[in-house]
């Protein structure tokens, strides 16, 4: 039998004298991934910290910039009509992540911290230029959030601190007037499975002319990843045939799929080129109507 001792802080100074008290303990979010490697004894923690009933790491709030709560849910996320509204890259993504029962249970930061490449609420994040707030009993930093992951299952957290709020800057919400345009795209092998490969895109036109671009992939990298070439390429060009043609091709060379058991390498290099191809035709066309 696997033992740990389980604390359940009602605070965020709480939690950091447990962990005082207990270095070696784990911060756990929702849990969903860390206790099915626990039960496959994969990781064994002596302590694990609970951050579920901490409330002010829970809940979405505009201030200028979007704050969401690291504990808030998948399914809270997903409700919300502001992020609904402004975000539906986000959402989108959000709804494609495990089931009704995990969303209810997976929190955006559990989901970001396990740093995955895979993460489903990561690429949408990236596109929107989203940043991380990290805590620790001496203060608070704010990192862009493509800072925080390092490789698969490792952030740059150090081992004291905690990821408290995601913030969404207001100037990529897609309103009415703006030209930013989203879209999200998930390839798996069945429903509710890990992506095999996927795409977040964001884009804002003036006519044809791409003022922004920012696009990035799942499961083709160590970690989540920007498509910063496919960017500088768009960036200040007008959408064309053979302007999309030249991102698919530059795309496919800048992703490192790896082959296992769900796929590939060949196979999600391939998936990543049509999905920017299928993504910059779609925000064309949405652009002209």
């Amino acid at each position: 039998m696997i033992g740990y001792t389980y604390q359940k802080p009602g605070s965020v100074a709480e939690a950091f004298r447990l962990k005082e008290d207990t270095p070696e303990a784990l911060f756990v979010a929702g849990g969903t991934d860390l206790m099915v490697k626990i039960k496959n004894r994969e990781v064994s923690p002596k302590a694990l910290i609970s951050l579920r009933s901490v409330a002010e790491l829970q809940g979405i709030a505009v201030r200028g910039a979007v704050h969401i709560g690291a504990m808030t849910s998948i399914s809270e996320l997903i409700r919300n009509e502001v992020m609904r509204e402004k975000y539906p890259v986000l959402v989108k993504a959000a709804r494609r992540l495990g089931s009704r029962q995990i969303r209810n249970v997976a929190t955006l930061g559990g989901n970001l911290c396990n740093c995955s490449p895979c993460a489903d609420t990561a690429t949408p994040l990236l596109v929107l230029e989203a940043r991380a707030l990290l805590q620790n009993h001496l203060g608070t930093r704010e990192i862009p959030l493509v800072k925080l992951f390092k490789q698969p299952g490792e952030t740059c957290l150090a081992t004291d601190e905690i990821l408290t709020q995601v913030l969404i800057p207001a100037f990529n919400a897609t309103r009415k007037g703006s030209g930013v345009r989203t879209i999200f795209f998930k390839q798996g092998r069945v429903k509710m499975d890990l992506a095999v490969a996927s795409l977040s895109v964001l884009l804002q036109t003036k006519g044809n002319r791409v003022k922004k671009a920012r696009l990035a992939a799942g499961s083709v990298a160590p970690v989540p990843l920007r498509l910063t070439r496919v960017e500088d390429l768009l960036e200040g060009d007008n959408l064309s045939s053979s302007l999309i043609a030249e991102a698919r091709r530059l795309a496919e060379e800048s992703v490192k799929p790896i082959t296992d058991i769900r796929s590939s390498g060949e196979y999600r290099r391939h998936i990543v080129g049509v999905f920017v191809k299928r993504a910059l035709e779609t925000l064309w066309a949405r652009s002209e109507t």
